[in-house]
């Protein structure tokens, strides 16, 4: 179910740096981890960042530890993924994803993604 929405994709030089943001105005995501994904051209979507609901735990894939930081920002529903120190195969379409359950139905788990924003680094 696509009910997210990201922006901030473009064209980069190698070691440039873009944020990606990841927004809705359907649900509050408040009660969602958020995941970044990434799917490069012939390859298989793989996972990038998460976040957790409160933004006290957060994950990385080794390829990108230490050049990109995922946050949130509850008050203004949005999750950001900044990416710096930017590298070639770091070209892909970016995805967000937020899994969770609504405080009113806790037992029904809900999964949203996005349409994706391209990201490309060349020079």
């Amino acid at each position: 179910q696509l009910q997210l929405v990201e922006s901030g994709g473009g064209l980069v030089q190698p070691g440039g740096s873009l944020r990606l943001s990841c927004a809705t105005s359907a649900f509050t995501l408040d009660y969602y981890a958020i995941g970044w994904f990434r799917q490069a051209p012939g390859k298989e979507r793989e996972g990038v960042s998460c976040i957790s609901s409160s933004g006290g735990s957060t994950n990385y894939a080794d390829s990108v530890k230490g050049r990109f930081t995922i946050s949130r920002d509850n008050a203004k529903n949005t999750v950001y993924l900044q990416m710096n120190s930017l590298k070639p195969e770091d070209t892909a379409v970016y995805y967000c994803n937020a899994v969770g359950a609504e405080p009113s139905n806790p037992f029904v788990p809900r999964n949203y993604w996005g349409q994706g924003t391209q990201v490309t680094v060349s020079s």
